[in-house]
């Protein structure tokens, strides 16, 4: 079955919201608390460790009733239920969707459930020291290999439980700059050193390149029969793979069904499991199958990912604002922006609907931000006085994890603040000059949450994959094939043809030919 194909902007529900928007647009909402007393405990949602505070949004109930009755015209639900079925809802490159199915506890498909086993058993052993490498020392350091989703995903999860690791230094090489690579390899020593090879296909051009100069560095010393253990894969291609000179038996595989930038819940997550162990990447999966029952069996108006998607569309489509900012405050979620850029500007940056018409109204949003307090001292004067309306999410934990009480609750109270700074601005207050003045009226989400587990640190991963697919679902567009990255891809093996065959015929572009011959010319 395929997914629903409803034009949002046909819907009476659309219609209804743009009459509604030029009621509200210019209403000054800075008071909302004072005049409604219960109107902080009707816009939020309170689930598991998770606190979903929506009230300081340019919204009224009004606005609340029809963005659900716009899920409903585009047959929200239905397309829930397709994704979660199986259905082979990524039409234009005839695949299922099933990120979703890595973490299913209930019902673990059985390659999935082997390829835990697989995780568990070698992390184990690289963790507690049984996995030697060639001179018999165990391992010190692993480096994953791959860019995309087999990088962004693994290194901010890395990084956000960098709480919880253990005594193996992880490392990430993406970038195809060789001069990254080489500091790299630098510091790393031969002997002790696991390197994973991460890529579906086993063709992607920037993995594969690095990889052949790691494996290169790597024999400078030693020899070929040397690479079975130092090297495993993560890939659909066992062939690409063993020819690589990666053994059958190290080669993880990946289902056809998991698109990259959802792929951190499969082997892709050796290196976390790797990092962490694989207790916390499995509770990790846990949180992401807990936040997955709530996205499926919640009403709309109680379904965290569903309200957070509807304000976007509402922000996006109707007032206009391109982009939304995501500050969590806590420097272990340093990579989380990032990874949200890949997941949601990826999936939804297109402009050819389901139907395979051109789409007349915006769709995917401009994701960025960083962490607070650093983002208060950088952004959040834009925020505060720039002429853009940039919603905002704000995500906090309430507990520390290494039980630093005075510094978290300064942290927390800055969160607070600012969302209420933002909110309700200067409008009634005093200022000494106009340049001193804040109009306020600036919409924020805050997710607060207990502490930063791994549990709950997957619940929150993924409930903003269901936030993006939702999204999709209302634009009316393929959320999950990503075209936009091959044009790029197909012009730069013309151009490196021309570069290294100092062949500048070969180029079309005036421009192009212009700045090669910059480098060929030397």
């Amino acid at each position: 079955m395929s997914l629903p194909a409803v034009n949002p902007t046909k819907t009476e529900a659309w219609k209804a919201l743009e009459n509604h928007y030029q009621n509200i647009k210019e209403h000054q909402m800075q008071q909302v608390f004072s005049e409604d007393g219960k109107r902080a405990n009707r816009f939020k949602i309170e689930w598991q460790d998770f606190y979903f505070d929506f009230s300081k949004n340019r919204i009224t109930d009004e606005t609340i009733s029809l963005l659900l009755k716009l899920a409903e015209e585009v047959k929200l639900k239905e397309a829930i239920d397709l994704q979660f079925s199986g259905a082979k809802i990524n039409k234009t490159e005839d695949r299922a969707v099933l990120h979703t199915a890595l973490r299913n506890f209930d019902s673990l498909k059985p390659e999935v459930k082997d390829t835990l086993q697989k995780m568990q058993y070698f992390s184990e052993k690289i963790i507690g020291g049984a996995h030697k490498g060639f001179s018999g020392k165990s391992i010190t350091d692993v480096v994953n290999v791959g860019i995309g989703g087999s990088h962004l995903g693994p290194e901010m999860v890395t990084e956000a439980l960098k709480c919880y690791k253990n005594h193996l230094n992880v490392h990430f090489i993406a970038n195809i700059d060789g001069d990254e690579v080489a500091e790299k390899l630098n510091r790393l020593n031969p002997e002790t050193t696991l390197f994973i090879i991460v890529s579906k296909s086993f063709t992607t051009q920037e993995t594969l390149v690095n990889a052949s100069v790691i494996r290169n560095w790597f024999l400078e010393n030693t020899s070929k029969d040397d690479i079975q253990k130092h090297f495993v894969a993560v890939s659909a291609n066992v062939d690409k793979a063993m020819d690589f000179g990666i053994s059958a038996d190290n080669v993880f595989p990946m289902p056809d069904w998991v698109g990259g930038r959802f792929s951190l819940w499969s082997a892709v997550g050796l290196s976390i499991s790797c990092a962490v162990g694989f207790k916390n990447f499995e509770a990790m999966l846990f949180g992401a199958f807990e936040a997955d029952k709530h996205f499926k069996s919640q009403p709309f108006k109680k379904n965290i990912p569903v309200i957070m998607a509807l304000l976007s569309v509402w922000y996006n489509n109707f007032f206009g604002a391109e982009s939304e900012a995501v500050v969590p405050y806590s420097h272990y979620l340093h990579k989380l922006v990032p990874y949200l850029q890949q997941a949601v500007m990826e999936s939804n940056g297109k402009s050819v609907d389901r139907n395979g018409e051109n789409v007349n109204y915006q769709t995917g949003t401009i994701v960025w931000g960083s962490v607070g307090t650093n983002a208060q001292h950088a952004f959040f004067q834009l925020l505060h006085q720039g002429t853009k309306l940039i919603p905002t999410d704000f995500i906090g934990f309430s507990e520390p994890l290494h039980g630093n009480l005075e510094n978290n609750n300064i942290l927390m109270a800055n969160l607070f603040a600012q969302t209420e700074a933002l909110w309700e601005g200067t409008q009634l207050k005093t200022v000494e000059s106009t340049f001193k003045h804040f109009e306020g009226n600036k919409p924020s989400n805050t997710i607060l949450i207990k502490k930063l587990t791994p549990k709950n640190f997957g619940s929150l991963i993924a409930l903003y994959e269901h936030k993006l697919f939702v999204q999709g679902i209302i634009w009316n567009i393929f959320s999950y094939d990503q075209w936009g990255v091959e044009l790029g891809k197909t012009v730069a093996k013309t151009t490196l043809k021309a570069i290294e065959n100092q062949q500048l015929s070969l180029l079309e572009n005036a421009s192009t030919k212009n700045l090669v011959s910059k480098i060929v010319e030397k």
